[in-house]
């Protein structure tokens, strides 16, 4: 019999590659998904598909109980300028589903339960490198959701949850919605490149972050399936490299061999400044590094957007 696991939001970005990762190693894959940022064809024929809200209790009934091994909590809003539009809506989305989906895993006894955070959690902080255990200061309402969620998931572990909460950094690639202009800087850069020839800066080029490629970010995530979670669940995935935006729009022009015209105009309320992963807790706890570098990981995400 097949292990079962749960992905929620797999027709979007991050869920998509994480589930067709597992139906690779011939897991049986379920997911919940509302549709609202994800498309029908990044779901493979043979996931089991709820079309659903995750913040939705007679949504959640339809798991029918089931005991998964590994539940990977990856729907929700995930923008910090959407979340200033309907910061109510941001909140069930990111907040209220994860309350309702860690009181599933309590009850049907499933093995660890991961969450998608986000490096939104930090804000803004002297050096910009942050690690796990530094303060958190969120800027917008979605990092505050992000950290409000991570906190009750580590209430819940005294109710029996195992979590894994996994603060994503800058993460890029194939299946990234290139329609969507407030998430995503590598995808809405090169949304706006390929489609206009033109590009618009929110805010300073000197602004930095570190980017992941997917392809690594799901390795970084199956390795911890595998491992032992330390005593403190929270795990910055991330590459430990800090690339600035000048630096970004410099590389992107190297790769497509055009110079890029761009105009400077101002950033998204909130925004951070800077910010990249201390990766020390992934390489030396669970020995894992990103392997993928920032130019092999664009020219990739850029050949596969020519044949989508």
């Amino acid at each position: 019999m097949k292990k079962k696991i749960l992905v929620t939001g797999a027709a979007g970005f991050i869920g998509s590659n994480l589930a067709n990762f597992f139906i690779k190693k011939k897991y049986e894959v379920w997911t919940i998904d509302d549709l609202s940022t994800g498309n029908l064809k990044n779901l493979n024929k043979s996931i089991i598909f709820i079309n659903g809200d995750c913040s939705n209790k007679n949504t959640i009934k339809k798991l029918k109980n089931n005991k998964f091994q590994y539940i990977f909590h990856f729907a929700g809003q995930s923008s910090g300028e959407i979340s200033y539009e309907n910061p109510c809506k941001d909140f069930k989305s990111n907040v209220q589903s994860t309350i309702y989906l860690a009181e599933y895993a309590i009850k049907n006894q499933c093995k660890k339960f991961f969450y998608a955070s986000s490096m939104s959690v930090y804000g803004d902080t002297k050096l910009g490198k942050c690690k796990e255990s530094d303060k958190c200061n969120p800027l917008s309402f979605y990092g505050i959701g992000k950290l409000t969620s991570e906190n009750y998931l580590m209430k819940y572990r005294k109710k029996g949850l195992n979590p894994v909460i996994l603060r994503f950094f800058n993460v890029y690639g194939p299946n990234q919605n290139f329609s969507n202009l407030k998430q995503g800087m590598i995808s809405i850069y090169l949304a706006q490149i390929l489609n206009t020839k033109k590009l618009n800066v929110k805010g300073s080029l000197n602004r930095f972050r570190d980017f992941i490629y997917i392809d690594d970010a799901i390795e970084a995530i199956f390795t911890l399936c595998k491992k032992n979670t330390r005593p403190n669940p929270i795990i910055n995935i991330g590459t430990g490299k800090k690339t600035t935006i000048k630096q970004l729009i410099k590389l992107i022009s190297k790769i497509i061999n055009k110079e890029i015209k761009f105009k400077i105009i101002s950033g998204t309320i909130d925004d951070q400044f800077g910010v990249y992963a201390n990766t020390k807790i992934l390489q030396k706890y669970y020995n894992f590094k990103a392997k993928t570098n920032l130019k092999l990981g664009i020219k990739k995400f850029i050949d596969w957007k020519i044949i989508n």
